[in-house]
Order: C-alpha cells, then sequence, then structure tokens
C-alpha cells in the first residue's frame, strides 16, 4: 500500500502541507501572544474577518464558530426561526436541517424531493405563497448526492416574500464556487472549512444578513455558544470571540484565505469546473451519474456503480486505495450503489487525471 494518500473524499478533503504547516499549535501560539485575548491574536483574527469578507465578496456580518457547520445550520434554526420553518430536502443533509429544526423546538414542515433531483423554484413558490412560514432552509450543494440547487432562481422567488429568511448550507459550494449572498438577498450562508475551504475540520464560517440579526433580537431562548447578540458583542470587541477558538485552526485559515485570494474566485471556481466536468465525463462513459444532469455539482460526483455484476463498489474503492487514492462511498442509502469523488479545495486537473487514469487500469478500460 502507499505511504501517501492522495484524497478524493468529499470531505474532509486533501490538506496542502502549507497550510497543516500554519496550524502548528505552539508556534502559533507564542506567535499570537499565547491567549484568543492577547492583542497580537485579535489583531490576527481581525484580519482574518477581513480577508473572509473580501474573498466572500460580502458586506454581510461574517462569524468564525469553533464547531461544525452543524452547529452553525442549529444556529440558523435558534436566530432565525420564530413562526414556522418550511425545510427543503433533497438529500441527507439537507434533511438533517429539518431534525435540527424540529430539536430546537421550531415548528416545522419537510419537504423533500426524491434523491438525485434538485429543491425547483416552483417548489419553493408553491410553499412560500401559503404564508405559513417566517423562514426556510436550503442546501445549495447536497453532498450526499452530488446535486446543487439552482439558488440563484430559488433566491428570486424567495425575494417575493420579505418576512421570510433565507437559511442556506453552502458547506460543499462555499469557496468552490461564487455565491452571490447580498445581491441574491441570502440572510445566512454557512460552510464547514474541511470541504471546499481545505482546511482540517473544526471551524465553520458564516454571513449574516442585518434583517436576520435584528430579527434574532427578538427571538427567546436562543441559548448562549450560537447566540448572533453575543458574537456580535464580541466581535465589536476589537476582533474576538465569545469563547476560546480553535487558534490553531483560524491560523490555518488565514493562511488559506491569503492563497485564495492570489487564485481569486472567478479562476477558483473556473477550476473546480473543469476539474468537475472531467470526472462527470469520465462517469458517463465508465459508469453512470446519479444525480439529475441539469443540476450535477461542481465540487462532488455522485457515480452510480452500472457494473456491480463485474466489480463491487468496496472493491473498486479498495483497489484505488492499495494504489494510493481515496474516494468515498456512496452515502446513507446509496451505499454499495454509489460511489463518490470529490473534487474541490485545492486539488489540482493533473491530480484528477491521475484518478481517473488509475481507475481505468484497475477497470481494464
Amino acid at each position: 500500500m502507499a505511504n501517501k494518500l492522495l484524497s478524493f473524499v468529499p470531505g474532509p478533503v486533501e490538506i496542502r502541507k502549507e497550510i497543516l504547516d500554519a496550524t502548528a499549535q505552539m508556534e502559533m501560539l507564542t506567535r499570537l501572544g499565547g491567549s484568543h485575548r492577547s492583542p497580537e491574536f485579535t489583531a490576527f483574527f481581525k484580519e482574518v474577518l477581513e480577508r473572509l469578507r473580501t474573498f466572500l465578496n460580502t458586506k454581510h456580518r461574517v462569524y468564525v464558530s469553533t464547531s461544525s457547520a452543524t452547529g452553525l445550520m442549529e444556529a440558523a434554526i435558534r436566530n432565525g426561526a420564530q413562526k414556522r420553518v418550511v425545510n427543503f430536502a433533497c438529500g441527507a443533509f439537507s434533511k438533517r436541517w429539518h431534525d435540527i429544526t424540529k430539536l430546537c423546538g421550531a415548528e416545522a414542515d419537510l419537504v423533500e424531493v426524491e434523491w438525485g433531483q434538485a429543491t425547483t423554484p416552483e417548489l419553493v413558490e408553491k410553499h412560500l405563497s401559503s404564508g405559513r412560514y417566517d423562514a426556510m432552509t436550503v442546501v445549495h450543494n447536497e453532498t450526499s448526492t452530488g446535486v446543487m440547487n439552482p439558488l440563484e432562481d430559488i433566491a428570486a422567488v424567495a425575494k417575493k416574500y420579505p418576512d421570510v429568511v433565507v437559511l442556506v448550507d453552502c458547506v460543499s459550494s462555499l469557496s468552490a464556487v461564487r455565491v452571490d449572498m447580498d445581491g441574491l438577498g441570502l440572510d445566512m450562508t454557512l460552510a464547514g472549512v474541511q470541504k471546499a475551504f481545505a482546511l482540517p475540520p473544526g471551524i465553520a464560517v458564516c454571513t449574516v444578513s442585518e434583517r436576520l440579526f435584528e430579527k434574532s433580537k427578538n427571538i427567546p431562548n436562543r441559548g448562549y455558544y450560537f447566540n448572533f447578540e453575543e458574537l456580535e458583542k464580541y466581535a465589536q470587541r476589537n476582533a474576538q470571540t465569545p469563547t476560546t477558538p480553535t487558534m490553531s485552526l483560524i491560523s490555518g485559515l488565514h493562511e488559506q484565505l491569503g492563497r485564495m485570494l492570489n487564485e481569486g474566485a472567478e479562476a477558483r471556481e473556473r477550476r473546480h469546473r473543469a476539474m468537475a466536468a472531467r470526472v462527470q465525463d469520465w462517469a458517463r462513459k465508465r459508469f453512470g451519474l446519479f444525480a439529475n444532469e441539469k443540476y450535477l455539482s461542481p465540487t462532488i460526483t455522485n457515480v452510480r456503480n452500472t457494473r456491480k455484476e463485474k466489480i463491487s463498489t468496496d472493491d473498486f474503492r479498495k483497489a484505488l486505495r492499495e494504489r494510493g487514492l481515496l474516494i468515498a462511498n456512496g452515502y446513507g442509502k446509496l451505499k454499495g450503489e454509489c460511489f463518490r469523488v470529490g473534487h474541490m479545495g485545492d486539488l489540482t486537473l493533473e491530480e484528477v487525471d491521475t484518478l481517473l487514469r488509475t481507475a481505468d487500469e484497475i477497470l481494464g478500460a
């Protein structure tokens, strides 16, 4: 077995050595004053937030949370749900948001489409027009299925209902494709850093609109850890956080944002779309695509194993691993039926080509 594994798993993704070096705990703690309350760290963290806001091209509030993105999904509900929530689901993670909503004690309805299909603007219109809701959740890019929902079209519908805050999971899309959260009127966008940001897991980022922030002030029982008012109070206190953050990962985020700004958001998106096109063309020829062709993700390809009589998904993944390459199984009910190839973060087209050539050798193609 190869000593070094190159990962095409859709999170946590392949992480470059330079980023890992930037998270070196003891060196970083010394450099930043040894405490998250030190002047050195607060100045450093302020620069991180400025870089994040610049790269995302937003004027919204920007927060960094020491949690997974799931924590910020809960934050969205605790700060944004007052009357009733409609949770639009097209796979496992968008459906999880409904579970989170119910566990937070909010009234909610689940509107689910078949796996592999997208949440359409017509479906959103149908439910928002009922006037029953003051919040909606939607996943931009569904990691379990390889579907990217038509966010611009969905947002255009939501704009017709100004009393509804729009909460968006961009976990496996943010930083890989451009999301105009301000122009689209998205009230919250959130992501973990272990996917397209290409960092070790442990922190999550989000943007919060003024409309959502003001609404949150009137919602009781928001708790403390994910309370927007608490986050903002400390943010205004010379760019601090209410609780001790994962300083090492914030150091890595600072380094990665610098690299991302140097690459540029437009070039970064072109690279991701080029990798996606290469993998999807290969999948059409060798196997089959699970997701509706109209809504294919630029960061994850979910491949339907149409060769099960010749090679199982597990055997195919094992053969790749023996050659130093990692891909993921199908998620949930798709295990054994599909396999997923992540092509996001800092991966290159050349590395994707290496994966596909090796796959063809295994298949005898």
